[in-house]
């Protein structure tokens, strides 16, 4: 589900690797006492919890899910591995949809094993997002395209900005394929506000946090609340208001501080920051 119509305030999701010690279970009933109206999932937690489990306590709570992290990892070499990962993807799809999110984001992989060939590797990921359009139309559920920064190329993603993210959505029909618009990944770009513009209802889930200093020794942790770091929220978020997007607004956060914790300390400053990552 979307959260069209609802003003800013009410489009606050919290997603679940920001209180990633939390079972899907607490991870709800948090969201719950706080009064925050959506989540947004990860598969792992989900498949811990059970698909129906899940996706029955979340309407208990009278929750939205605004996402389902994770599909994608598509560049393997080998065949056997490929067809896995479609088969994985395929899966997720429908476990989205069984969750009531019509959003599955994408992360697409990094460089194939044992290769240095990036061009190799995107057309390995077009190739594999063509195989899952059917799937998605069926189900009702857009793939997610997310552009990682691109420090993370070689291990993680080799979709490195918003406008190659776009260039590669526009190859499928608008239904079946959009983009992530995720702060920490995209906020260096000079070409972000163009790229937003030119998104509009490509537009599929908008993510975000800070990016804090010093970077700790694992990159991918190097995320805050926002507030705490580089970038400046009120501008993407208005671009990204003025592009069409009316959907919920996740607040993702890798980081082992945040993690660490009381998740309702951590539940509590989401809900106080969010007005930042608004439009003014």
């Amino acid at each position: 589900m979307t959260g069209a119509g609802r003003p800013w305030p009410g489009r606050l999701s919290l997603n679940q690797a920001t209180v990633k010690k939390l079972s899907l279970d607490e991870a709800v009933g948090l969201c719950a006492r706080h009064d925050i109206p959506a989540i947004g999932l990860w598969r792992e937690p989900v498949a811990e919890a059970g698909l129906a489990h899940a996706a029955a306590a979340i309407r208990a709570a009278g929750l939205h899910v605004s996402s389902l992290c994770r599909g994608g990892f598509f560049t393997h070499a080998d065949p056997a591995a490929r067809a896995a990962a479609i088969a994985d993807n395929q899966a997720a799809i429908a476990e989205a949809a069984e969750l009531g999110t019509d959003t599955l984001v994408l992360v697409s992989g990094g460089l194939v094993p044992g290769s240095r060939d990036l061009p190799l590797a995107r057309r390995m990921v077009a190739d594999a997002i063509g195989e899952l359009v059917p799937a998605a139309q069926e189900h009702g559920v857009r793939l997610a395209i997310e552009a990682l920064h691109p420090m993370f190329a070689a291990d993680r993603c080799v979709i490195t900005s918003l406008g190659e993210a776009l260039d590669l959505a526009l190859q499928f029909p608008a239904d079946a394929v959009g983009v992530v618009v995720d702060t920490y990944h995209v906020w260096w770009d000079a070409a972000l506000f163009a790229g937003i513009a030119r998104a509009g209802e490509r537009i599929a889930s908008y993510q975000v946090c800070d990016w804090v200093l010093p970077l700790p020794a694992d990159v991918l942790l190097g995320r805050g609340h926002v507030g705490d770091g580089c970038i400046d929220f009120p501008p993407i978020s208005a671009a990204v208001a003025a592009a069409g997007y009316t959907g919920y607004v996740e607040v993702e956060i890798f980081n082992e501080t945040v993690w660490n914790a009381p998740p309702d300390e951590t539940a509590a400053m989401v809900g106080a920051r969010f007005p930042l990552a608004a439009p003014g």
